[in-house]
C-alpha cells in the first residue's frame, strides 16, 4: 500500500498561476477490459477533421487540431482535468519546486475566462487585492477569451520583478478595472504560529507544501517551549488555505491523531484510485526522511483544539478538518468550506506530455464525501469583516461549471450550497473590499471566539 501510494501522481488542487500546490509522480492507471470503439462517433470526428483541413479559411496543422481535440475532451469532463503538452508538463514540474516568478493565485476556467478560485496569502496577487470569484478578461493587451488555461497561466508567470496588468471583472464593480501586479518568486511561509495568550497556541497553515509537516512539528515544539508548560488549548487556522500536497495533509492530521488512525480514503474505478491513508510515517513521509513527528511533545495528542475553516479552505485543508472532526479530536468552527474533494492523477503519455485526470473522490474517515459539499463546521461563526462577501461572492466548488457531483446524493449535481444572500445595498456593508485580518490580530473575530471556546472548555475540565 505504501509503495503504491508513493507512486501515484495525486494533485489536491487545480492549476495555480505562480505557486505550486501539486504532488506529482508518474502513475499509470490499471486498465479495464477494452470496450468496442464507437465507430459512428469516430467517423464523425474524422469527417470534421477532414472538413477543417480542406475548407477552413487558413491552413491548420494536424498537431494543432489533435491537441485542441484532446483539450476539449478533457476540459469537458470537470474543472480540474486537463491536457499538459510538453511545455505545460514542464511548467507543472517547475511549479512543484516553487522557484519561479508568478502572482500567487489559484485559477480555473469559466466560459472562456480565467476565474480566480483563491489568492494565496502573502503573494503579489493577495496584496494587490485580487479576490475569489474575480474574472480575468485581459492579460496585458491579450484577451483571455480564446486562450487555454495553460496558456493563460504561462502568461501570468514570468521573470520576478516584471509587471503584468490584469483587467478584472468583479460582480460588485460596475465596470472592468485594471490591476498592475509585480511578479515575484513565490515562496509561501506555510506555517505561522504564536502565543496569542499565555497557555493558548495559534497555528496558521497557509498552504500544504513539501515541508509543512516538518514546519508544523517545529512550530508546536517551540510553542510548548515558549509556554513553559503544557498548552491548555490550540487553534489550528485553515482559513483561506487552498490545499496542496496530500502527504502534508496526512502528516498534519497525524500530529494530532492516534497512530494508524484513518485520515482519509479515496474511491475510484481503478485499484490505484482506491486508497486508505493512515496517520503513519508510511503515508506522510516522502522518500527516506526521518519521522518529523517522532519527538513531538506528547501533549499535542490530547490538547483541546479548535480548527478554523471558511469558504476558502479547500482540498487538503478539508481532509485535515474532516479527519479531526470525525475522530472528535477538534471542534470545527467557522463557515462551510470550499468542497474540493476530488483526486487528480498525472498520467504521462510519452513525448513529455501528460494528462491531469480526475480519478477518485476523497472521503472522510466516517465516509462523508467532501466533493462539492465541503466540511460543515460544528459551530458556525461568521467573520463580520467578510460576511457580506462570503454570502454573495465567495466561489465554491459547487459553483464551478461542470463540477464533479458529490457521489453520495440522490441526483448527480444535487449538492449542498450555502445560502446566498442578496448583495448589500447599504454602502457601509459594501463587498467591494475584503479586509483580511493580520496574523493573530486582536480584532480577529473568529480567532477570539475560538479562544473563548477553549477557555470555556478549560473551565469545564477544571470543574
Amino acid at each position: 500500500m505504501s509503495r503504491r501510494f508513493k507512486e501515484l501522481g495525486l494533485i489536491s488542487i487545480g492549476l495555480v498561476a505562480g505557486i505550486a500546490v501539486s504532488l506529482h509522480f508518474s502513475a499509470v492507471a490499471e486498465k479495464e477490459m477494452p470496450l468496442p470503439l464507437p465507430v459512428e462517433e469516430l467517423r464523425a470526428f474524422s469527417d470534421v477533421f477532414g472538413r477543417i483541413k480542406s475548407d477552413y479559411v487558413e491552413p491548420v496543422s494536424d498537431k494543432k487540431l489533435i491537441t485542441e481535440a484532446i483539450n476539449g475532451m478533457l476540459s469537458g469532463l470537470d474543472p480540474h482535468s486537463a491536457y499538459l503538452d510538453a511545455e505545460g508538463f514542464k511548467e507543472l514540474q517547475v511549479g512543484t519546486q516553487g522557484e519561479f516568478g508568478g502572482l500567487g493565485i489559484e485559477v480555473g476556467m469559466e466560459d472562456g475566462l480565467v476565474k480566480v478560485i483563491s489568492p494565496i496569502e502573502d503573494t503579489p496577487a493577495f496584496k494587490a487585492g485580487i479576490q475569489s470569484g474575480d474574472l480575468i478578461i485581459k492579460l496585458d493587451d491579450t484577451l483571455v477569451k480564446g486562450l487555454t488555461l495553460n496558456d493563460a497561466v504561462k502568461r501570468m508567470r514570468g521573470k520576478p520583478g516584471s509587471t503584468i496588468r490584469l483587467t478584472v471583472v468583479r460582480k460588485s464593480e460596475p465596470k472592468p478595472f485594471q490591476v498592475d501586479i509585480v511578479r515575484a518568486v513565490i515562496k509561501v511561509q506555510s506555517v505561522k504560529y504564536k502565543l496569542p495568550e499565555p497557555g493558548y497556541g495559534f497555528v496558521r497553515i497557509t498552504q500544504f507544501q513539501e515541508h509543512t509537516g516538518e514546519n508544523l512539528a517545529a512550530a508546536l515544539a517551540d510553542l510548548s517551549k515558549q509556554n513553559k508548560a503544557p498548552l491548555q488549548g490550540l487553534v489550528l487556522d485553515l482559513r483561506n488555505d487552498p490545499g496542496g500536497l496530500l502527504t502534508a495533509a496526512v502528516g498534519v492530521s497525524a500530529a494530532f491523531l492516534p497512530k494508524d488512525a484513518l485520515v482519509v480514503y479515496t474511491e475510484g474505478r481503478t485499484d490505484d484510485a482506491r486508497m486508505r491513508l493512515l496517520a503513519s510515517p508510511d503515508y506522510y513521509l516522502r522518500g527516506n526522511k526521518q519521522d518529523y513527528l517522532k519527538d513531538l511533545p506528547g501533549e499535542f495528542g490530547n490538547v483541546p483544539m479548535v480548527v478554523l475553516v471558511n469558504g476558502g479552505s479547500a482540498s487538503a485543508s478539508e481532509i485535515v478538518a474532516g479527519a479531526l472532526q470525525d475522530h472528535k479530536r477538534a471542534v470545527i468552527m467557522g463557515t462551510q468550506s470550499f468542497g474540493k474533494g476530488s483526486v487528480q492523477t498525472i498520467l504521462p503519455l510519452g513525448n513529455n506530455t501528460a494528462i491531469k485526470l480526475t480519478t477518485a473522490r476523497y472521503y472522510t474517515p466516517s465516509g462523508r464525501s467532501i466533493q462539492a459539499k465541503g466540511i460543515e463546521p460544528d459551530i458556525i461563526v461568521e467573520d463580520p469583516a467578510t460576511a457580506a462577501f462570503d454570502s454573495t461572492l465567495r466561489l465554491r466548488e459547487a459553483d464551478l461549471d461542470k463540477h464533479l457531483s458529490n457521489g453520495q446524493l440522490e441526483q448527480p449535481g444535487n449538492v449542498t450550497k450555502p445560502a446566498r444572500k442578496a448583495a448589500p445595498k447599504n454602502k457601509d456593508e459594501s463587498t467591494d473590499k475584503i479586509e483580511v485580518a493580520e496574523f493573530g490580530a486582536k480584532n480577529d473575530y473568529q480567532l477570539n471566539q475560538a479562544l473563548n471556546l477553549l477557555k470555556g472548555m478549560s473551565i469545564l475540565r477544571g470543574k
